[in-house]
């Protein structure tokens, strides 16, 4: 049954393009970019018992990074893209050395001091960023000689990157580096007992989660051809953490099923629900109450009830 489930869905998402029009393409291609997101956050809340909110600051440097490498210095995608990546993963790092001083709310109000003030800085700096204008006039690169520019061909493109990036964190989680992760959250005091270095571990996590939100950062501007000190604002980083929890934290799919109810509540339902933001505040009202473990938990554990009964 469940190979059936999953190769109904690999049908489905490789036909899409060819069924419906661009705007269902792209906003499905915009579900995979805020999937990679949430994914990446939830190494940190599902995994490590770490709350941020301030994980739009890798989405937004990588964005950035990209954007002034190719706008302002001429770099070709090929070699923007690497090193945007790893201007990230430093930054992840020296930001890990920070907020990892302190755990539960310490930590996510280190994490959310650490973005605005990179979201200032963005709005402020001018001369560099554009500020409230943004950077404009940017490309998509072409991906073995196909222009990334078609709707289809991102989308395909976006799918791959989103699998492959869901596939390293799975590959992460089930490693004997996620049995410590794991035992770092639910223990952290008798792990440091045993001669794990827990702080360690959750550097290296933090900066892992760094990465995968880079990537998704790269995808959005590759997406939106446009970048904005918005990327970096507290209200992304929310969305992620929102994702985590609607779809269920500590799970692989749950935080992509959570990035599809945003984007689709926050780029379809709007254009027919003026308010849609006090619907998205009923519809987590009900998840919390109905299913507080989160949509995918709560929808295993009504599936195994029914398979009882």
């Amino acid at each position: 049954m469940r190979k059936l489930a999953w190769l109904l869905l690999i049908v489905a998402l490789l036909a899409w393009p060819f069924a419906v029009g661009e705007f269902y393409v792209n906003l499905v291609s915009q579900i995979f970019i805020a999937a990679i997101f949430a994914a990446s956050l939830n190494l940190l809340v599902g995994y490590a018992g770490l709350p941020s909110l301030g994980h739009a600051s890798f989405l937004g440097m990588a964005a950035y990074f990209s954007a002034l490498l190719t706008l302002r210095l001429g770099f070709d995608h090929t070699l923007a893209a690497p090193l945007a990546l790893a201007g990230t993963v430093v930054m992840a790092a020296l930001f890990g050395l920070i907020a990892l001083r302190a755990t539960g709310l310490g930590f996510l109000m280190l994490t959310l001091a650490l973005s605005q003030v990179l979201w200032g800085t963005a709005y402020r700096w001018v001369a560099l960023t554009e500020g409230d204008n943004g950077l404009r006039g940017l490309t998509r690169p072409h991906f073995l000689g196909i222009n990334l520019d078609d709707s289809t061909a991102f989308y395909f493109f976006a799918l791959l990157v989103m699998a492959f990036s869901l596939w390293m964190i799975a590959r992460l989680v089930a490693s004997p580096f996620g049995a410590a992760l794991a035992g770092t959250r639910e223990q952290a005091r008798r792990m440091s007992a045993l001669g794990h270095n827990v702080w360690l571990i959750r550097w290296i996590t933090f900066i892992y989660a760094g990465f995968w939100g880079g990537v998704s950062g790269l995808l959005f501007v590759y997406y939106h051809k446009y970048i904005h000190p918005a990327s970096l604002s507290l209200t992304s980083s929310a969305e992620a953490m929102l994702s985590v929890i609607a779809g269920g934290s500590g799970t692989l799919a749950g935080p992509v099923v959570g990035a599809a109810i945003i984007v689709l509540l926050k780029n379809y339902v709007s254009a027919y629900v003026e308010r849609w933001n006090m619907l998205l505040g009923f519809v987590f009202v009900a998840i919390v109450v109905f299913m507080p473990d989160g949509l995918v938990p709560g929808i295993k554990r009504l599936w195994a009830r029914w398979g009882q009964r």
